[in-house]
């Protein structure tokens, strides 16, 4: 009986553990710092300096699952911080990438939805709570932003970015 026992509260507490993973309400965020020598490149730009930020951008999140605004034009070259609010009562998240990335991104959460996941291309954004993510956008092209969270994206989550 002891060992059914264990068994039971270790299982528990994994299915506990992977219910916050993607950064439920009790679930808190991770303090970034900018680190340079950590900066990776990616399609749609890198992380951004916010000691060099050009650009402040207000974005809303809601449970009509939208973004507020959804399109966004921004220059090439120029570093963005955006500031994203969360207007809604469940968790939301801004990921920016293209479009393929984003679609598999998002298969992937619906397989494994308490996978827990933290880039500076992203923000998971709390009910009531306010995320920012500082953005430099070196690479022409059309990119989108989306809320990954599984049912999310396949309701239209989804914004458009043009980087001219």
């Amino acid at each position: 009986m002891t060992f059914a026992r264990t068994c039971l509260t270790l299982a528990l507490g994994t299915i506990a553990t992977l219910a916050q993973a993607h950064g439920d309400e009790s679930h808190p965020m991770k303090m970034h710092t900018f680190d340079p020598s950590q900066v990776e490149e990616r399609a749609f730009g890198r992380e951004g300096d916010p000691a060099k930020v050009a650009r402040t951008i207000q974005l809303d999140m809601s449970d009509a699952f939208r973004f507020t605004p959804s399109d966004l034009v921004i220059q090439r070259g120029q570093t963005v911080k955006f500031v994203i609010r969360n207007h809604g009562h469940q968790l939301h998240e801004m990921v920016r990438g293209t479009a393929q990335e984003l679609k598999e991104h998002a298969a992937l959460m619906q397989r494994f939805p308490g996978m827990e996941h933290s880039d500076p291309n992203m923000a998971h954004v709390k009910p009531g709570a306010t995320g920012e993510i500082v953005w430099q956008f070196d690479k022409p092209g059309e990119y989108q932003f989306a809320c990954l969270i599984p049912g999310h994206f396949e309701a239209g989550m989804v914004g458009k970015l043009v980087v001219e």
